[in-house]
């Protein structure tokens, strides 16, 4: 319908007596649906789609399945490297073993055996300086290998000292930052895994069909779109005259093509106008301004198949003779 004609009409015609007493004011409108798309979290290929478009589904239902080539090397990666991750909190956390420890204790035992040996090689080749019967050269040599030799001594201390405290707390804290990254990340993959498995959250009808077998399709592109049955509604557009007297919850009557007729109740007014002129500035303008207005069913099992026309019939507040 071109909805400039309509709301030049709409004055003329809205306006209806029901019961031959009360006035109302009638509207046309579809019904409609909540509609929620169904696609996968991540690029990938379709490998079947087990609806029709008009198809009743239930929440819960696994209507598409799409593939991934590499989903199971990721899952095995992302596995692999929180395994990793954790061992390292729990070799940190658990310090240094009782080996460990004993071989850092030889370790030094062993430089401080080196270190006497060339402190007193040092000693006589400074007697044997004194008397020149060695080179200045090797004398030079002796006072370097002592000095390599407590070096070593002093290495060997820390090295023994570090064992014994365990690991500092700032390392295992990183170790642990880095686990919670792994695992992170893997929780990713397995969601994006379980994303591949489209099922509907809602029960409904299968209003749209976007891909077939075998499509590769980027992440966030629709496979189905599902109606939500539960919760229809129509969305008719009433004169500002009108919507002025009215509030959410007021009763309405919804009236079918065939002349059934439902309860229903407004559920929600659009604050702004819809096909307004430019600018309204003249009473006459402001009069054509229509305002969108949200209608429930009171029993959603009697609404008609969306996509339907109804005529929607809205008390007007006063009496017609």
């Amino acid at each position: 319908m071109n909805w400039r004609i309509w709301v030049t009409l709409a004055p003329a015609l809205g306006l209806a007596c029901s019961g031959g007493s009360r006035a109302v004011y009638e509207a046309r409108g579809t019904v409609e649906v909540h509609e929620v798309d169904l696609a996968a979290l991540t690029q990938g290929n379709v490998l079947s789609v087990k609806v029709d478009e008009g198809a009743q589904v239930k929440q819960g239902d696994t209507l598409a399945v799409v593939g991934q080539l590499d989903l199971s090397a990721t899952l095995a990666a992302a596995r692999a490297a929180l395994a990793t991750a954790e061992a390292r909190v729990r070799d940190l956390e658990a310090g240094a073993r009782p080996q460990e420890i004993k071989q850092a204790a030889a370790d030094l035992a062993g430089a401080e055996a080196e270190s006497a040996r060339t402190a007193k090689a040092l000693e006589r080749a400074k007697a044997l300086l004194g008397d020149n019967a060695i080179a200045r050269q090797q004398y030079d040599d002796a006072v370097a290998a002592n000095q390599v030799a407590a070096e070593k001594v002093t290495a060997a201390r820390e090295a023994l000292g570090l064992a014994k405290a365990g690991s500092r707390p700032e390392q295992i804290q990183a170790a642990r930052s880095e686990a919670e990254n792994a695992r992170a990340a893997l929780a990713r993959v397995q969601a994006n895994a379980t994303g591949l498995v489209l099922v509907t959250p809602v029960t409904g009808i299968v209003l749209g069909r976007h891909a077939e077998p075998g499509e590769v399709l980027p992440a966030g592109v629709p496979v189905l779109t599902i109606g939500e049955t539960a919760h229809p509604f129509v969305r008719v557009y009433l004169p500002q005259s009108l919507v002025s007297r009215l509030t959410v919850g007021t009763a309405v009557e919804v009236v079918t093509e065939d002349k059934r007729t439902m309860q229903g109740s407004i559920s929600a007014i659009n604050p702004k106008a819809e096909f307004t002129p430019r600018v309204a500035l003249t009473e006459q303008e402001r009069a054509d301004l229509m305002f969108g207005v949200k209608v429930d069913f009171a029993n959603a099992a009697e609404a008609p198949h969306p996509g339907l026309w109804v005529t929607v019939r809205v008390p007007v507040g006063q009496s017609v003779q």
